[in-house]
């Protein structure tokens, strides 16, 4: 009889074309296959990938993982697919019955795998079809998103849980991220209704990436130099689309082949650009954030912050890009004084004040002509700088407020989604036998209309122009034309098909005076967002203590050793070294290259008195001698 371990070799083995797993792989697997749900927290590059992959293989149905990038979503796929393994995703780009074909091939068993983003799980065509699809298991992917308390909170992730509120039967959830801290660890399981909790944890120590704080005032020279002096691909990040830019042209100017990357990007542009990168034919990527999550590039040598992050989560797991290949590797953080004070102003930015936040709320009712005691449900496409514009407000501080109020429940904000084009008939159906017998080229087109739809009289109903392009037997275009002239006409309100994200009114508005924004949305969250940017300001500004041993404190991992080849850890050695620390470094250097006394000077961390004084104890010990050239050689012995 073969044992569920057996099995799970065998999946490897098969798909994988691997003997062993990783450390912890197996036993977050097991605990999966029993049916329990769990939490796995294993630093990037530690494999998580698998510990959803094989146990789904091995159960009968759909695993349905949920995960918050496309290209993300487009990279496992793809690797799944070139395993032999069927798997779809649902994402931004996609047409309705692109979708609604992939979820009806999930419902008769042709795929093992579905991903899809956190915001599909709440659209009615998903919805319609998930008590059909036969689900084994849900793996979520970067789940510290799941969490208020997390440095990347997504609201979109909260429903999750309402989908396992749907499902006829319990199946085991599988939680999956590289950055929690202990707070956040108990969140997410709360958060994912886990019966009983179960945290799997690797440690977050990443024993080849060397951890660097450099203090300058020239960035930019400082950059240059980390660049040149370590080879391989590398990514800089910056905060702002306007630095990704400039930085990167600064880099090609100066010899060095660089790219920009940010979120404002075409698709086309976003994958051309990562693909070159991947390749290598572009060697740094200058990127915001946006950059990164999901890019299975094991090689990078450096990951450069030339600004402060909001956090230490997002540090590390920007920072943990770096040498995914377990080869040395480094992870660099310019500082300057000034970048302090401009950590501390984005409090500010992040949390406006209450009156600000209800200014804004006041503004969306006057953006949309929305009175008071209506709205609840209204669903408006939303571009935030048209509405910063027209409201004169600033952006970054609006933005914030937005979010607060989706928080305390008045407003939910999508990301930018593709919208399905959206129609209702606002003539009567009178009306509308009139126009028909009136307007015969116009006829057919509003047959398949009434055909294809149901309840288009009493409600906006998503329909979609490449369906009704194949019954008319026509091209997409010209249903648009024909739907906008019918808009014009005043027969239907047609909204075409619109890649932005929505603002939905989750309950009517109500009057300013009535707005409530609780302590637990404002007041704990800016304390909780302080608290992540003093940590932040004690990893730049601490020269003291090891760089690798306040990150693992700062996520709950005990530590009694510092890591050695931090920035911190090589200065401490320089200013107090032991005699036996200077002599190795010596013997090591001597054994690749004969030098003098000031050669060796210049290539050891230490004090040149200290350096001069070992020397002549070798010296003296005959363990090193001078040799014609007057160079310093190992004697025979030490060679060995």
């Amino acid at each position: 009889m073969t044992t569920d371990s057996e099995q799970y070799y065998k999946i490897l083995a098969e798909y994988w074309g691997y003997t062993e797993f990783r450390p912890l792989q197996l036993d977050i697997i097991s605990s999966v296959g029993r049916g329990e749900s769990s939490l796995a927290l294993m630093p990037t590059g530690g494999g998580k990938s698998i510990t959803f992959q094989v146990p789904a293989m091995a159960l009968d149905g759909l695993c349905l993982v949920v995960s918050p990038l496309v290209a993300l979503m487009k990279d496992q796929v793809e690797n799944l697919r070139a395993r032999g393994i069927k798997a779809a995703a649902v994402y931004s780009g996609m047409t309705h019955e692109q979708i609604l074909t992939t979820l009806e091939d999930c419902e008769y068993g042709n795929f093992k795998f579905l991903y899809v983003s956190p915001e599909r799980l709440k659209t009615e065509l998903f919805l319609n079809h998930v008590n059909f699809l036969r689900i084994s298991m849900i793996a979520v992917d970067e789940a510290h998103c799941i969490s208020q308390w997390g440095y990347d909170f997504r609201p979109s992730y909260l429903h999750i849980a309402d989908v396992l509120d749907m499902l006829d039967t319990a199946v085991p959830v599988l939680a999956l991220t590289a950055t929690a801290t202990p707070v956040v660890v108990d969140d997410i399981q709360d958060k994912l209704r886990f019966p009983q909790h179960r945290v799997f944890r690797k440690s977050f120590e990443r024993k080849n990436l060397n951890y660097v704080v450099r203090h300058t005032d020239n960035k930019l020279e400082q950059m240059l130099r980390i660049l040149r002096r370590v080879a391989g691909t590398s990514i800089v990040y910056v905060r702002s689309r306007q630095q990704t830019k400039e930085i990167s042209d600064f880099l090609n100017k100066n010899g060095i082949c660089a790219d920009f990357f940010h979120a404002g990007l075409a698709s086309d542009d976003k994958n051309r650009k990562q693909d070159a990168w991947k390749r290598g034919s572009t060697r740094v990527i200058v990127a915001t954030n946006a950059f990164g999550m999901g890019i299975d590039k094991p090689d990078v040598r450096t990951v450069v912050h030339l600004e402060l992050p909001d956090s230490l989560e997002a540090y590390f797991q920007e920072a943990g890009r770096a040498g995914r290949d377990e080869r040395t590797a480094y992870a660099v953080l310019l500082y300057s004084k000034a970048d302090g004070a401009k950590l501390k102003r984005r409090v500010s930015d992040n949390f406006p004040s209450i009156e600000f936040v209800g200014k804004v709320y006041q503004s969306l009712a006057n953006y949309f002509t929305l009175a008071v005691g209506s709205g609840f449900e209204a669903c408006y496409a939303f571009s935030l700088a048209d509405f910063c514009t027209v409201c004169k407000l600033p952006v970054n501080q609006t933005y914030s407020a937005l979010k607060i109020l989706e928080l305390s429940g008045y407003i939910e904000l999508t990301d930018e989604l593709d919208n399905p084009s959206v129609l209702q008939f606002v003539a009567t159906r009178d009306e509308l036998y009139r126009f028909r017998s009136q307007n015969p080229q116009l006829e057919r087109l509003i047959e398949v209309l009434l055909r294809s739809y149901t309840g288009l009289f009493a409600q906006s109903v998503h329909i979609d122009e490449d369906t009704i392009a194949r019954r008319l037997d026509t091209d997409r275009n010209n249903v648009y034309e024909n739907l906008v002239r019918l808009h014009k006409m005043g027969i239907v309100r047609y909204v075409p098909f619109k890649k932005t994200p929505l603002l939905i009114y989750t309950q009517r508005r109500v009057d300013n005076a009535d707005l409530v924004i609780p302590k637990s949305v404002y007041d704990a969250r800016r304390e909780r967002y302080v608290r992540q940017i003093e940590a932040v300001l004690e990893y730049a500004e601490d020269t003291e203590i090891c760089l690798n041993s306040k990150l693992l404190d700062y996520f709950g991992e005990e530590t009694n050793r510092p890591c050695g080849i931090c920035s911190v850890c090589r200065e401490q050695r320089a200013k107090n070294p032991n005699t036996e620390q200077i002599e190795d470094a010596i013997a090591e250097l001597l054994r690749k290259k004969q030098y003098d006394i000031d050669g060796i000077a210049k290539h050891l961390p230490y004090k040149e008195a200290d350096i001069v004084a070992t020397v002549r104890k070798m010296l003296d010990e005959g363990r090193i001698i001078r040799n014609d050239m007057m160079k310093l050689v190992l004697t025979p012995p030490q060679l060995n």
